[in-house]
């Protein structure tokens, strides 16, 4: 800091110092190449700063009550940060208060247009349960999601998080509720509870912090949006430079593609590895591959027949899901209040195995039943000025391969690929509010091309918590 006022005055020194009215061109080139020269330095320094500043609020975060991630994810936030260590042992709290847990409160709401009356949505080829959340939402105003989060050290060993998410329709969900270890020895993190699921790239995130409306078709195709457990979570992050963080899962099995079936085993499971690093000052990066395994009990998936008429099955069997993600991000020099850029890319393949129970409200002819299936997406969001972002996402989902059995007399296995383009933009006064408008083109039900507009609102009340990478 003093070699930076050094300067500063050196500077401020040479260009008030007088000179007489008629100095030549090179005294005016040289003040020139000194500005530019101040400029750099200066913006060189705070992109510095503000890594330094990122990196020491990560390291000495578990000292006090941190919240889960509550508001939108903004200009404002470093875009080249790689990601960082499991929280060490918290210091000792200092006042009476200390243990009060942080709270915050989302609220969220939207107006949508289709062109398709949304209430007969369904991705083509691909059944889903009835309570999975996919399609656009109803139409007209609505309140959306909206989120109540909780979260505060217990002691020097656990810290607990809660997030109930509160539903258009005056319902309420538990969509976290987790107690998470602090200190353990050699980068070792555990979770138990209930929590999102480590899985790929965009699981894990709360829907809040997406740069888009609604989540990809692959993610709604074989996670029913967002998958979720009750269980016990592992991690371990590697002591190296190169930030590589292993994960392993053993829970209920509770959500599609699992069902809750009351045993006293485990329903799902999952492992999964993450590799990342900075390149330059400028860039960096992280990839991962996920795996999925569920069990599925007599689970209720709605399907047309070959005369179209809408019948109930069951499927009993097994799921596996395979995720590779990619995520890389550009900020100049580190400094994302500006200008940046991220790529972010997905693709999910699914194997399922088992029994299926055709019509179960009247001929319950059960079979055999196989099916490998595909999806990815891949979306771009560029920050073009400060507080502004625009961002485009294509995605496909592929049919694959189906084998009905000796039900295939009555079920046909679709060729078709359903696919979706949206175009977002949205407006960030600050790190705790968002404007956002989008247009989809939505082709996820063969032979009903579906039009859509969003104009969505995202507010962020009480405390603020880090966003992950």
């Amino acid at each position: 800091m003093f070699q930076r006022k050094l300067l500063s005055a050196s500077l401020l020194l040479a260009l008030t110092t007088p000179v007489h009215a008629a100095e030549s061109a090179d005294v005016a080139k040289l003040r020139k190449e000194i500005e530019a020269m101040r400029a750099n330095y200066e913006s060189r320094i705070q992109a510095l700063e503000k890594r330094l500043e990122t990196a020491e609020a990560r390291s000495t975060a578990p000292a006090v009550a941190v919240a889960p991630s509550v508001a939108p994810a903004t200009v404002t936030e470093p875009a080249v940060a790689a990601p960082q260590a499991a929280p060490v042992a918290a210091a000792p709290q200092s006042s009476d208060s200390a243990f009060n847990p942080a709270i915050s409160l989302i609220l969220a709401g939207q107006y949508t247009y289709t062109k398709r009356d949304p209430a007969n949505y369904a991705i083509t080829g691909f059944p889903v349960p009835s309570d999975a959340e996919i399609g656009p939402g109803d139409r007209g105003f609505n309140l959306g999601e909206s989120e109540l989060g909780l979260s505060a050290n217990i002691d020097h060993r656990f810290r607990g998080v809660a997030n109930i998410a509160l539903h258009g329709d005056n319902s309420l969900s538990v969509e976290e509720a987790y107690v998470q270890t602090m200190g353990l020895d050699h980068g070792l993190g555990l979770k138990v509870g209930r929590y999102l699921s480590g899985i790929g790239y965009l699981n894990e995130t709360h829907a809040h912090t997406w740069d888009f409306v609604d989540a990809p078709l692959a993610y709604q195709a074989f996670v029913g949006g967002q998958y979720g457990d009750d269980g016990v979570q592992l991690r371990w992050l590697a002591p190296t430079d190169t930030y590589f963080e292993f994960g392993a899962e053993l829970g209920r099995g509770r959500a599609f593609p699992g069902s809750d079936a009351g045993g006293n085993g485990a329903g799902g499971g999952a492992v999964y590895g993450h590799i990342g690093g900075d390149i330059g000052e400028s860039h960096s990066w992280r990839a991962g591959l996920s795996y999925l395994q569920a069990r599925a009990k007599e689970q209720a998936w709605e399907a047309a027949d070959l005369a179209g008429n809408s019948v109930s099955n069951a499927f009993t069997g097994d799921t596996r899901l395979w995720i590779a993600d990619f995520v890389w991000k550009w900020a100049p020099m580190g400094n994302a209040t500006l200008q940046n850029f991220k790529l972010q890319g997905e693709y999910l393949r699914r194997s399922q195995k088992g029994d299926l129970a055709y019509d179960t409200a009247g001929a319950n002819s059960s079979d055999a039943y196989r099916s490998t299936q595909s999806g990815w997406y891949l979306q771009g969001i560029y920050q073009f000025m400060p507080q502004w972002r625009v961002g485009l996402r294509g995605e496909q989902l592929q049919h694959g391969t189906v084998d009905y059995g000796l039900n295939a007399a009555s079920l046909a296995a679709s060729s078709y690929d359903p696919a979706r383009a949206s175009l977002m933009l949205d407006y960030n006064p600050s790190e705790f509010s968002r404007i956002r408008l989008q247009f989809t083109r939505d082709l996820s039900r063969e032979g009903l091309a579906d039009s859509q507009a969003f104009i969505q609102y995202q507010m962020s009340l009480g405390a603020h918590g880090a966003h992950t990478y």
